[in-house]
């Protein structure tokens, strides 16, 4: 399990086709948190093999803004073990893990990622998992999914391919409960929440799309895929803190020194009652805030 303190910072994971030479040499001025190197969906059968070729090349052309990278590779285990052959570099910092059925399956990953990061004289851990639950059969075990080993950082749910294997239609209230679902599973078991409450494919209004992101953090989420750059911007402010919550967190945590003093456990700003739960989610606000920015802090030094 592990200490939310110790997750990345992951707000926007940008979709890129690792094939598709336009976006993978655009990547870098995104600005997403992470650009998320695709063999799968956006790669044609035939094309596979060639792709996964590109990833440790494109990997290092993509990260050079400050983003992190992960590759997310196919299923069947026939696929995933070539995908991760060619994945496993200093310049990934991940995986997704589509399809993801078992903790027995992510394990059996892990061990392959292993051996290949010893092999190649790597920090074994250095490379991340997210696990993406997309099945029936996985959501019934999604509390021990995001167990299964140290290197499992996120979860998310795989809303098409889940609605399609369960034959119900991708609709946010249809996906409600099942996503609900995940983000308490991610968050016993330590790990990072992602993904949205509505779909990511419709981006025909920004103002629309801003409003379901942020409705989605209040659910919980961390961060989120993006299948456009122009969603970039917008997932990286709405999974952030706003300044009027770091201004009330701050206000939080110097009036609880100062009641705490005075022996008491509570008391009240701007007539809303002030308690520990509050007091822990001020301090918990404020360590994101102060994560991400020395994440864009980074991420300036890497641009300029």
């Amino acid at each position: 399990m592990q200490a939310q303190d110790e997750l990345p910072v992951w707000r926007s994971l940008l979709y890129v086709p690792v094939n598709v030479e336009k976006f993978v040499d655009k990547a870098h001025t995104r600005a997403a948190d992470v650009i998320q190197l695709d063999l799968e969906d956006a790669v044609p059968p035939a094309e596979k093999a060639a792709a996964r070729t590109l990833v440790e090349k494109n990997a290092a052309r993509v990260r050079r803004g400050g983003s992190d990278v992960v590759v997310r590779i196919n299923q069947p285990l026939s696929l995933a073990v070539r995908d991760i052959e060619h994945s496993i570099c200093p310049d990934v910092d991940g995986l997704a893990i589509t399809k993801a059925d078992s903790a027995s399956h992510v394990r059996l990953l892990d061990e392959l990622v292993s051996e290949l990061e010893l092999k190649r004289g790597m920090p074994v851990g250095h490379t991340k998992f997210i696990t993406m639950i997309e099945t029936p059969d996985a959501f019934l075990r999604i509390d021990e999914i995001p167990r299964a080993c140290p290197r499992v950082v996120a979860m998310n749910i795989g809303g098409e391919d889940f609605a399609l294997n369960c034959d119900m239609l991708p609709d946010e209230d249809v996906l409600l409960h099942p996503k609900q679902r995940m983000i308490i599973a991610a968050r016993a078991a330590g790990v990072m929440p992602l993904g949205f409450i509505g779909t990511v494919a419709d981006f025909s209004d920004w103002d629309k799309f801003a409003a379901m992101v942020r409705k989605s953090r209040r659910f919980g989420f961390d961060g989120a895929g993006c299948i456009h750059p122009g969603q970039v911007k917008i997932v990286n402010a709405e999974y952030s803190p706003s300044a009027e919550e770091v201004a009330f967190a701050r206000k939080v945590i110097e009036m609880n020194a100062k009641y705490a003093a005075e022996g008491r456990g509570s008391f009240q700003i701007d007539g809303k009652m002030i308690d520990i739960p509050i007091v822990v989610r001020a301090e918990k606000l404020l360590r994101r805030h102060e994560k991400i920015l020395a994440r864009e802090a980074r991420t300036l030094a890497a641009a300029s």
